[in-house]
């Protein structure tokens, strides 16, 4: 790790810790505060009783119907571009499976993006559709949280909390303060805000160039706050008028990991332990720091075909990233962005050296649990509790407990479908693209033909189909971007075989998470006895870490070992490296 990384990684840890204080104790009395007045006048003219508490299964209904309702929406203005006032002249409406695969993307806090968004949105589909899906999909994955804790820290009960009042209050005391707050400070750094159309310019030889302005900044605060990461441009917060200078830069990446850093803090004040919520913290910034270690060094190292010719590679790796935020901040920034469902990027992924890359596509693989989404990561880090604590149970031959709950038979299945199914999307929908024309066709990295291997069978190829399915059952967002996602001669196939991956990564997990919920609010709380494992302290932390690190190794280690681990054995080899 060099001294500028180091620096910069303690400096935001400790930013991060710092702020997650506050807001994790503002997030607990946000959403147990009292009935307003107010609120109950709005819910009642929304046709919404806010007396009335859901079970798990009313709070899952009212979120889906929420998710499909918004995504109905703006689909519907997608492909209505054009005929909408609000559109920039000669704007088209966006195809079909595109359409679908991008509404999709924004209802499921994905936000992955196969197109340029400067050039193919236009005024209306960035603020209204896309600004505002950035908000919603954030503030379902923040109930479906708040709703665990719930679970967590009430007993024999059915009632979680009414789905319509925390929407509310995550909007209105959360989401929509946040990014009023970050928006101001990046557009006084110069990120763009502005309704004036695009900036033109005459280029030196005489041409004309125009680069399209919008709404960007407050765009780009809840992308980042919301860990949704779909940019207004498509080079994303790599960009100039996203993301200006290190200032920005550091902001963005606080952004990302605020609210999910905070839900830890939360999570203390509902069980009434906060070394318990410390204790997940820990866990998180463990794996957090191994990984921006990891791809720190790999960046660092250069490629070792330049170095076989001479050239100078002490500067580390420098293919495809901003010369003002270097290998330093282009991989914390990277690892920040894929251990939370973000997606957002300031350096291209895809030209990361082979185990560089590896390690932000193992941070999706593994769940995107180490701080993960807005919500969705803190009731994923809470699965893999449920079967950290399971496994202590049965190496000490006792029936398994959490904060004074028997862990029963069904909760552990719950925990291992929420685990099983991302996990089946991502291999199942790699296998089926590397193995069909249409999947192929989209693969830039494609290598040699030979009777074996008629399509080339490159290693970064198969890694570049792998980190897409990934990134859209994770729901991040990011790409290797050699992989074209929808093309003119192939449209559909990624278009909607991601599309689904997103939905199945998305709402299924949240449905598992109230299902536990409601199982654990209906328990009996017992004291803990000797033979109950203390969660908190470092045996705990050292427990989870590895429960989270084991599964995602044997889970996706032998398709990593045919991608990004080839190809860095056959890059050394080239080079003469030893």
């Amino acid at each position: 790790m060099s001294p500028r990384l180091l620096a910069l990684t303690v400096a935001f840890f400790a930013a991060l810790a710092l702020l997650a204080v506050p807001l994790g104790r503002h997030l607990a009395r946000t959403f147990e505060a009292p009935l307003r007045p107010w609120e109950r006048r709005v819910l009642t003219l929304a046709g919404v009783d806010p007396d009335r508490p859901h079970t798990w299964r009313d709070y899952a209904l009212a979120a889906l119907a929420f998710t499909l309702v918004t995504h109905v929406t703006t689909y519907a203005l997608l492909r209505l571009q054009g005929a909408l006032p609000g559109h920039a002249t000669g704007l088209r409406a966006v195809p079909a499976w595109l359409a679908f695969n991008t509404a999709t993307s924004f209802a499921t806090n994905t936000d992955w993006q196969s197109y340029a968004g400067e050039s193919t949105a236009g005024d209306l589909a960035q603020t209204v559709a896309l600004t505002s899906q950035n908000f919603f999909s954030a503030a379902v994955g923040l109930c479906v949280a708040i709703a665990l804790l719930r679970g967590l820290s009430r007993r024999e009960t059915d009632a979680l909390g009414n789905f319509w009042l925390d929407l509310v209050r995550a909007h209105l005391f959360v989401l929509v303060p946040g990014s009023a707050v970050l928006a101001v400070f990046l557009a006084s750094r110069g990120v763009v805000q502005t309704l004036d159309g695009p900036a033109v310019w005459r280029t030196l030889d005489g041409a004309v160039q125009s680069v399209p302005r919008g709404l960007v900044a407050s765009q780009e605060a809840i992308k980042m706050l919301g860990t949704n990461g779909g940019g207004f441009y498509n080079a994303n917060s790599a960009h100039p008028w996203e993301n200006p200078d290190a200032l920005t830069n550091l902001a963005e990446m606080l952004a990302i990991f605020a609210l999910p850093a905070a839900l830890c803090v939360t999570l203390g004040e509902y069980v009434k332990n906060r070394r318990h919520g410390a204790a997940v913290f820990a866990a998180m910034t463990l794996l957090a720091l191994a990984g921006v270690c990891a791809l720190g060094h790999f960046e660092h190292q250069g490629n070792p075909l330049l170095a076989a010719l001479g050239v100078d590679v002490t500067a580390g790796n420098l293919e495809g990233k901003e010369l003002r935020f270097g290998v330093d901040a282009s991989s914390l920034f990277a690892t920040v962005t894929t251990d939370a469902s973000c997606g957002a990027v300031n350096a291209m992924h895809d030209s990361f050296m082979p185990l560089g890359g590896l390690v932000p596509m193992l941070n999706i693989q593994l769940g995107e649990v180490v701080f993960g989404g807005v919500g969705s990561g803190l009731y994923g880090a809470l699965v893999y509790v449920v079967l950290a604590v399971f496994l202590a149970g049965l190496m000490v031959g006792r029936t398994p407990e959490y904060l004074g709950r028997k862990i029963d038979r069904r909760d552990v299945r719950l925990a291992a479908l929420y685990v099983l199914v991302p996990a089946f999307t991502i291999l199942v929908g790699a296998a089926v693209a590397v193995v069909t024309d249409a999947g192929r066709a989209g693969v830039l990295n494609t290598g040699a033909a030979t009777v074996n291997a008629p399509w080339g069978a490159h290693p970064h190829g198969l890694s570049e189909v792998l980190y897409a399915y990934s990134s859209a059952a994770g729901n991040n967002g990011s790409a290797f971007a050699g992989l074209t996602a929808f093309s003119a001669a192939r449209p559909v196939f990624y278009s909607l075989t991601l599309g689904v991956a997103m939905f199945v990564g998305r709402l299924p997990l949240m449905v598992l998470a109230l299902a536990l919920a409601g199982s654990m609010a209906r328990k009996k709380q017992t004291p803990p006895g000797i033979g109950s494992l203390p969660v908190e302290g470092p045996l705990f932390v050292a427990l989870l870490v590895g429960v989270i690190v084991v599964v995602g190794a044997l889970t996706f280690f032998p398709a990593l070992s045919l991608g990004p681990i080839v190809e860095h054995l056959q890059l050394t080899a080239a080079g003469g490296a030893r």
